[in-house]
């Protein structure tokens, strides 16, 4: 009763607050178009592009710029604070953008970041997609700073978005600080996009961040629940003829040479070296799908994963960061939201973290028509007592209608040389539906998923049911009320060979129902959000084993971009077996019924300043005694280029019979001197291991898509009060790439 009081409270409060104390602040709206599309300018011959940061050249004179922007934010539909202007123009290969983008306060333009693809959100930034097959799922993502900074990634919508930044487009851009704002000019080849050239109109749309007002400004699709990263709400640009991608050939060689040295016992050291040449080689098979085959893949200049500490009885998922699978994770994406993952791509080429040499290997990806096709298949190499295995991923999905589709999914995992593993073959099938006119304009999506595996081992004795998990979740993203309620199930044999699940062997319903208002009329204050988060997982028999509720009663994002974030939770959770929490059978949780509450507090400064923060608390029961979380983390941002940042987690944990904590500290420095250099060291440490691990990385992109690093890596183990080396590496690796 008490909590259901609050919530009235107070979402009568938000109105209460937005209409009586705050002054009004937004002005009456000016009549804005709501034509959302333009003619591309097609340069004459004689008349160049120059990539620089001045809009010198003649012709841009002819080419009629974009100005009827919105806001999206803070003011839903307003007139911008600050003017903007876009250019687009082409040629047989190019395509060129030049944005005008005026600012009255020279001072107050902000530009950290250089590194490509590093977040944006401490920056004035000017963001475009280019939906090139013009059907509102998919898009190519692009961004850029007052500094020049390439930020580019392949957009997929579905319940939410993906956006993959691990695709590295070739294409190019040069910014200026004039006396009336700043100017960006990009140049993107058409041998960079996938497209159909009898298709001569493309989705289109435009987005720009004034970063010191936290105002985001959209031209087409400007609402709350739309916005750029909905292709479907994009804008259009018609007149692409006679576009080329050449013959679509790309060669990508490379050479790396690498050391390792390994610490035995007994002051003992062991030392390897080795020197590697591979290449990646790409045709365009049609104009929208393309093959790569890969030969000796390395992975030299992949960055190290991030530590984490583990209290929880179930295994952590780290995620990808190898280029080749990662290009690929829109197409592979399956039933996003849902929690299932049946193709999980560090199945390949890594045990427990360690490397496995990956021979060779061929990728397909693309589509044709409305059909979208993926397809894995690598080879990785025999290590020590690991055999040989072949991999085999396939996706394929089909469109329907205007935003739903249905695909299938296949893996395949075959250990060579093995008579203990049968072929492990995993076959799902997964279906979106989704509308934007729900109740006239409301987004409205349902998913639903199925996958089955057959037994991995020649002893392994399950039913069909026991092997396949199944599941549908319904959501209503919109505002000011947004939820969503899933339902899964998982047998208790589920555990795809290419795939990730950290649990089977349940029923899981979950139901999530919020409400975010936008103060239109405040100074201070932006929005108010609340949120009321329930999980009810089951074992196979209907019985309870975790029982999940969490109010978010007051979530508050400031005008300044600082937030405040307050929830607290009421937890069921049944053991059937003793729990290893350290996983060194020191402290023991024995089976039993465990009931617990728990409160958070988070206080997140805007990411803008100079210096900003994150920080978090929370008191939880923790099985038999209680637990405190502590986590902080800043960022100092000195000049431009340069971020120095520390996290520290600590959890101190009190049982009955025993006291412990566990700590994992992390600093990091990003050094980028200019877009096209990018100097990483990373430190971190954690008391449950006991390992201290150092790693740097420089990166010099010479030309868009040809790179030069230089990696180097050092850990140590703690003993006693000592730090003892267990393992250094070094690499140099160089690829170059070549289009024909």
């Amino acid at each position: 009763m008490f909590t259901r009081t609050l919530i009235v409270f107070f979402l009568s409060s938000l109105y209460i607050i937005d209409g009586q104390i705050y002054a009004q602040t937004q002005d009456e709206d000016p009549v804005i178009s709501d034509f959302y599309h333009i003619e591309a300018y097609r340069l004459a011959p004689g008349e160049e592009f120059v990539l620089d940061g001045n809009m010198d050249e003649p012709f841009w004179e002819n080419v009629q710029p974009i100005t009827n922007f919105r806001q999206q934010d803070p003011h839903e539909g307003a007139v911008p604070s600050e003017r903007t202007e876009i250019y687009v123009a082409f040629d047989d290969d190019n395509l060129y953008i030049a944005a005008k983008l005026y600012d009255t306060s020279l001072a107050g333009i902000l530009a950290y970041q250089k590194r490509r693809n590093q977040s944006l959100e401490t920056d004035d930034r000017f963001m475009w997609i280019l939906d090139t097959f013009n059907d509102g799922r998919n898009a190519y993502f692009f961004e850029t700073n007052p500094a020049g900074l390439r930020g580019d990634g392949l957009l997929t919508v579905g319940q939410g978005y993906n956006l993959n930044k691990a695709w590295d487009g070739i294409w190019d851009v040069q910014t200026s600080i004039t006396n009336e704002g700043w100017i960006a000019k990009v140049i993107i080849p058409f041998r960079s996009l996938d497209f159909n050239s009898e298709n001569t109109s493309w989705g289109i749309n435009f987005q720009r961040t004034v970063r010191r007002h936290n105002e985001e400004i959209v031209w087409s699709g400007w609402r709350r629940n739309q916005g750029l990263f909905r292709p479907q709400n994009a804008g259009t640009i018609s007149g692409l003829t006679g576009i080329s991608q050449g013959i679509g050939l790309e060669f990508k060689p490379y050479l790396s040479t690498s050391g390792n040295r390994t610490w035995l016992q007994q002051d003992e050291r062991e030392d390897n070296g080795t020197m590697d040449i591979g290449f990646d080689a790409s045709y365009s098979i049609t104009p929208s799908v393309r093959a790569s085959l890969t030969i000796n893949t390395d992975f030299a200049e992949t960055e190290v994963d991030q530590r984490r500490v583990n209290l929880t009885r179930f295994p952590l998922q780290f995620p990808e960061q190898r280029s080749f699978f990662l290009e690929g994770a829109s197409i592979f994406s399956f039933a996003p939201a849902s929690g299932i993952t049946p193709f999980f791509s560090r199945r390949i080429g890594l045990m427990e973290g360690e490397p496995i040499s990956v021979n060779g290997g061929l990728r397909v990806l693309g589509r044709e028509g409305n059909t979208n096709l993926g397809l894995y298949q690598i080879r990785t190499g025999s290590e020590g007592e690991i055999n040989q295995e072949d991999f085999t991923a396939a996706r394929i999905s089909q469109n329907l209608f205007s935003e739903s589709n249905i695909g299938l999914i296949y893996t395949r995992r075959a250990t060579l040389d093995d008579d203990l593993y049968n072929n492990r073959h995993t076959l799902g099938a997964d279906m979106e539906l989704g509308t934007s006119s729900f109740l006239g304009d409301k987004n409205l999506q349902f998913q639903a998923f199925f996958v089955w595996h057959n037994t991995h081992t020649t002893s392994e004795e399950s039913n069909f049911w026991d092997k396949t998990s199944r599941g549908m979740r319904i959501n209503f993203p919109n505002y000011p009320f947004y939820g969503w309620m899933s339902y899964r199930e998982f047998g208790n044999s589920f555990n795809p060979a290419v795939g990730f699940t950290p649990r089977n062997t349940f029923r899981r319903w979950q139901p999530t129902v919020g409400y975010r208002q936008f103060l239109n009329r405040s100074n201070i204050i932006r929005s108010l959000e609340t949120e009321a988060y329930f999980e009810y997982l089951m074992n196979l028999d209907f019985e309870p084993e975790t029982v999940l509720f969490r109010l978010t009663p007051i979530k508050i994002e400031f005008e300044s971009g600082d937030q405040v974030t307050a929830s607290f939770s009421r937890n069921f959770e049944r053991l059937y077996t003793g729990f290893d929490i350290l996983r060194n059978e020191r402290v023991i949780v024995p089976p039993g019924d465990y009931k617990s509450w728990s409160f958070k507090i988070e206080l997140n400064t805007a990411p803008y300043r100079v210096i900003s923060s994150n920080s978090e608390l929370t008191h939880e029961g923790f099985w038999t005694g209680t637990r405190n979380i502590y986590g902080i983390s800043g960022t100092i941002r000195p000049y431009a280029g340069i971020n120095l940042s520390a996290d520290w987690i600590r959890s101190d944990v009190t049982l009955p019979e025993y006291h412990f904590t566990t700590d994992l500290i992390l600093f990091r420095s990003d050094i980028d001197l200019s877009p096209n250099t990018a100097f990483t060291n990373i430190v971190q440490f954690d008391d449950l291991s006991d390992i201290l691990g150092f790693f740097n990385r420089f990166r010099w992109t010479i030309t868009p898509g040809s790179d030069m690093y230089l990696v180097y890596s050092h850990n140590w183990v703690q003993i006693d009060d000592r730090f003892e080396p267990i393992e250094t590496q070094g690499a140099v690796k160089i690829n170059y790439t070549h289009r024909f």
